[in-house]
């Protein structure tokens, strides 16, 4: 994480703690010529609008004071939505027996994606069950080569 990112997480945690809410992620990313401030909230049920205005509003008013970010960009405080990155350890805890999307890094056994289930997970390993054409398949993905991780929509 850039140190920006952790000065931003330091302003921003207690204001999620405080509204009893959980900060999932934050991305401080250029588009065009823009930059974006995105703060990713969640909790049990969603988030909903006014709770994200809440956390935008105070956030605000706190990195007006601290300044840290010395350019122009936009705030946006939004749910992370039915895909929500699995980025913590509770993350991935609590995604065991859901749905997921993983990417690694380089290659194992073949593949670099996986989209299947959440078996397990030690804290080290991903065990995800994906279906390749008609047969289940039990795959075992070493979490310091995980890349992304997501939990996914299955149709």
């Amino acid at each position: 994480m850039s140190k920006v990112l952790e000065q931003v997480e330091a302003i921003v945690e207690p204001i999620t703690n405080e509204l009893q809410l959980e900060l999932v992620d934050i991305a401080f990313e250029k588009e065009g010529p823009n930059w974006f401030l995105r703060i990713f909230i969640d909790k049990d049920g969603g988030v909903d609008i006014d709770e994200c205005a809440a956390v935008s509003e105070k956030v605000s008013e706190k990195m007006d004071e601290s300044d840290p970010i010395t350019q122009n960009y936009f705030l946006e405080v939004s749910s992370p939505g039915a895909e929500r990155p699995l980025k913590k350890e509770q993350d991935f805890e609590n995604a065991v027996s859901k749905y997921v999307h993983v990417t690694s890094y380089e290659p194992i056994d073949g593949r670099k994606m996986w989209e299947g289930t959440l078996v397990s997970y030690d804290g080290t390993t991903l065990v995800i069950t994906i279906t390749d054409k008609t047969r289940k398949i039990t795959c075992e993905i070493p979490k310091d080569k995980v890349a992304k991780a997501r939990l996914a929509i299955q149709f």
